[in-house]
């Protein structure tokens, strides 16, 4: 496979990473924080690997001591890392933590096969999953961001050495027309993208101001809410055993008895560290969230690692400003671990967990008996006169709690 970056100009070539293709032989480098309380989900790296069609050889282990600052590994384990790529023959290797330009263009030469670090790699699985057309250009902006600090790398060969009259030399012209043609088309997504948000605003507006139920589902990626998505509306929603096997955002009616029914959005999934850049990809499922009247927290009740995904996302929730709204938690994939459907109930007797399998359509009834008691429960304490002007003023108070609180803390999950 060939470079990251070509070293053709900018405009000859694709402004996307360079995708994945087909099996590639692959060596994951797992850092292990020290003095971090939180145990290291090496399974989830491996998983985002084969995600974006990978073969993985090997997992080599290193605890983050001193970072070193051209190779961020020491030079005793880079190379012993130089010994396991050579005895596997990868042709990539992945760093689960942010690799700088000069550590990963360093490291690609002494390893003699490619290196990218955990953001390239997620950046690829969300290009191939985009689906719709927002969807790619939020992803298109977010690999443009991430590809304008690298574009030294392709242009080494023609940096300027050193300064004086007459020793400019032609690649750093080059580069700052790379970066200013990269400049102007993030800015023309960007445009696209406010006209998209607008679109999905006066969408909820409309649906509020007829009094539409609105359920989203949430949660931790991989968690089965595209399984129970498609069960619930009977929507050909692409789910599969796989990180971010949804991406875009889905909205479909459901109805419950009679002619009652609520509207649900499937949501991408959560995952601890997403890179920044992706952090605009999430801003239209964020306003789901946040202007939804109920959300359905997906949990993954047979990952052993459940009860620290659970609290990630439930501490992002409380971020984002949806204290206020009720959550109904969904333990998901009880099959897989001998478990029976059931409920647990509140304090008041109303429906609070709900222990069920969407794969086996098991335990969903009661899902949807809570979800009506929520439901109720809303319709009881709003005015029916008073309701579409409600629930204006509380849509557009969500969607200003989303902009003014957004903050670069929220990037250990989003």
């Amino acid at each position: 496979m060939g470079g990251l970056l070509s070293n053709a100009p900018l405009h000859d070539q694709k402004l996307a990473i360079e995708r994945l293709e087909g099996r590639s032989r692959v060596g994951l480098v797992s850092v292990l924080e020290i003095n971090n309380d939180r145990p290291t989900d090496n399974q989830e790296m491996i998983s985002l690997a084969r995600s974006a069609g990978c073969r993985v050889e090997f997992l080599f282990e290193s605890k983050k001591n001193k970072v070193n600052s051209s190779f961020f590994l020491s030079r005793g384990k880079a190379n012993e890392l130089q010994m396991h790529c050579k005895k596997s023959c990868v042709e990539l290797v992945i760093f689960s933590v942010p690799l700088s330009p000069i550590q990963q263009r360093n490291l690609t030469l002494f390893l003699k096969c490619r290196v990218i670090d955990r953001v390239a790699l997620i950046l690829d699985i969300f290009a191939n999953r985009a689906r719709t057309k927002e969807g790619k250009l939020q992803v298109e902006m977010a690999q443009l961001k991430y590809l304008a600090t690298r574009l030294v790398r392709g242009w080494s060969h023609l940096e300027r050495q050193r300064g004086g009259i007459g020793l400019r030399g032609p690649g750093e012209t080059q580069l700052e027309t790379d970066r200013r043609l990269i400049a102007k088309r993030v800015r023309r997504l960007n445009d696209q993208l406010v006209r998209f948000s607008d679109q999905c605003r006066n969408r909820r507006k409309s649906r509020k101001k007829k009094g539409v139920y609105n359920v989203s589902l949430v949660g931790y990626t991989n968690s089965g809410k595209s399984t129970l998505f498609n069960v619930f509306t009977k929507a050909d929603v692409y789910a599969a055993n796989q990180l971010f096997a949804t991406l875009d955002t889905t909205t479909r009616r459901v109805f419950l008895e009679g002619q009652n029914y609520f509207v649900l959005s499937d949501t991408v999934g959560f995952i601890k560290d997403l890179p920044h850049t992706l952090i605009e990809s999430f801003k239209a499922t964020l306003s789901e969230a946040v202007n939804a009247d109920l959300l359905i927290h997906v949990i993954d009740r047979s990952d052993c690692l459940w009860e620290q995904k659970f609290k990630d996302v439930i501490d992002v929730l409380k971020e984002v400003g949806t204290q206020n709204i009720p959550i109904i938690n969904m333990f998901n994939k009880i099959d897989l671990i001998g478990g029976e459907p059931g409920v647990r109930h509140d304090q008041y007797g109303r429906i609070q967990d709900v222990y069920a399998s969407a794969e086996k359509k098991s335990g969903l009834d009661q899902l949807k008996k809570a979800i009506s008691e929520q439901k109720d429960l809303r319709e009881k304490c709003y005015y029916p006169a008073n309701r579409s002007i409600g629930c204006e003023a509380q849509s557009a108070e969500g969607s200003d709690y989303l902009e003014e609180n957004y903050s670069p803390k929220r990037e250990s999950l989003f």
